[in-house]
């Protein structure tokens, strides 16, 4: 009986160092991922706000969801005349860093534009007209970098990252002087690739401030999320001078989720608290506009969590900078920037940066955000822009936002008719 009894021994030896081994494992998995990947929140358009009608019918494909919101927005009234031009000027992401390796390519299409971006192996980046003029070829797809070059996958046309020229013809000895496509400035900060867009010919851009937490790494990157959302672009920063909306839209726990909130079970366990003012810039820098939040989660009377200031920069048209402070978590950086993929389509994007000692509780945070966000995007997805709103006395910081806002559309800028005809949207 006694080797039976070893043999037991020794395969219970074995079953425990084999279950300590995966449940080791186990553990260091749940840690790498709690502090190292980053959260990556995307809704796509027809994720958020868009219920569809009750049926007994099985037509609840994505299919039919698609065509059921086409149509939701096509009968929505647009009131086309009474829409600001839909590219305003300014600064625009139009792609993150990190989507964009050394040699790689990339077709970008938004501002009623299609770009080729790529980088080189000297990490340099370039965004260029997509469609090559030989013939008409998106060298964004498929297209090969060649030095600081783009080459087009078609017949192999070289086109000059810098300047945009035609500077090699692999089958003639014969380059056109006027063969070249539009080089576009480009801007790489804060882990975006900017380009700037303006209707008119002499204009000088503003310069887009580094994060310098960001760039010397003492607060990394720990999450994002990424929202398609059906409304005009002015629609989204205008929410920031919109003080009355905080409280009738986000004072709900952020657990109680982003559509249909007040219906939740969670509706009542805590309460968001938001005091905020929106100014325009008092300095030189004509472009900035503030906004100043306080904020607090009251779990129960009296006893509130998560307290924050928050100073955020509205940079031109389309990209903000926020910057907390908190006791318990220290600073927190999070970058919003918005892209027009359609006239009436915006993209956009939140990155999130934080010490990664903080990394689990961003996790948390990002959620918690996200489906703050996803409360406004039920009215926007739904609503028409107003140009003469009816307002009254407290809502004076949407007056001065409108004012402030109408400085990055020109004489030349692309009414919405404009595009619409010219693109078919």
């Amino acid at each position: 009986m006694e080797p039976i009894t070893h043999k037991i021994a020794v395969f219970e030896n074995i079953f425990v160092q084999i279950t300590l081994a995966v449940v080791t494992l186990l553990v260091a998995k749940i840690i790498h991922w709690m502090y190292y990947v980053p959260s990556n929140w995307v809704k796509e358009i027809n994720t958020v706000g868009y219920d569809l009608p009750s049926s007994n019918s099985n037509n609840y494909s994505a299919t039919y969801k698609k065509d059921y919101i086409n149509r939701m927005r096509r009968f929505r009234k647009i009131g086309a005349s009474d829409l600001p031009p839909p590219f305003p000027n300014g600064w625009y992401c139009i792609l993150e860093s990190s989507a964009l390796g050394p040699g790689e390519v990339q077709s970008v299409s938004c501002l009623g534009e299609q770009f080729v971006v790529y980088r080189t192996k000297s990490h340099e980046v370039y965004v260029l007209d997509a469609y090559c003029p030989h013939m008409g070829v998106n060298m964004g797809i498929g297209g090969r970098v060649v030095g600081d070059n783009i080459e087009c996958p078609f017949h192999q046309w070289s086109f000059r990252g810098s300047d945009g020229k035609c500077v090699n013809i692999p089958y003639s000895s014969c380059v056109p002087d006027n063969s070249r496509v539009r080089k576009w400035m480009t801007k790489e900060v804060n882990d975006n690739i900017f380009i700037w867009y303006h209707s008119e010919e002499h204009n000088i851009p503003w310069e887009l401030p580094v994060v310098e937490e960001i760039e010397n790494k003492e607060l990394v990157f720990l999450g994002r999320n990424e929202f398609y959302v059906n409304c005009h672009i002015q629609e989204i920063p205008e929410n920031g001078a919109d003080m009355a909306h905080f409280a009738a839209i986000h004072n709900v726990n952020f657990l109680a989720g982003g559509i249909n909130a007040n219906k939740s079970n969670f509706a009542k366990t805590g309460t968001h608290h938001w005091k905020a003012t929106w100014t325009s810039s008092k300095s030189t820098a004509k472009h900035i506009a503030l906004i100043s939040l306080t904020h607090s989660l009251e779990l129960i009377p009296k006893v509130h969590i998560f307290e924050m200031d928050v100073i955020g920069h509205q940079i031109g048209p389309s990209y903000v900078q926020l910057h907390l402070k908190s006791k318990t978590f220290g600073n927190i950086e999070i970058l919003q920037t918005v892209t027009p993929i359609e006239p009436l389509v915006q993209k956009v994007v939140h990155r999130f940066y934080a010490r990664r000692k903080i990394a689990p509780i961003m996790k948390l945070f990002v959620c918690a955000e996200s489906i703050m966000f996803e409360r406004d995007m039920v009215m926007w997805n739904h609503k028409i822009f107003r140009n003469k709103p009816h307002l009254v006395k407290e809502d004076s910081s949407i007056k001065a936002f409108r004012n402030w806002y109408s400085q990055f559309y020109s004489e030349n800028s692309k009414t919405f008719i404009d595009v619409r005809n010219n693109l078919g949207w």
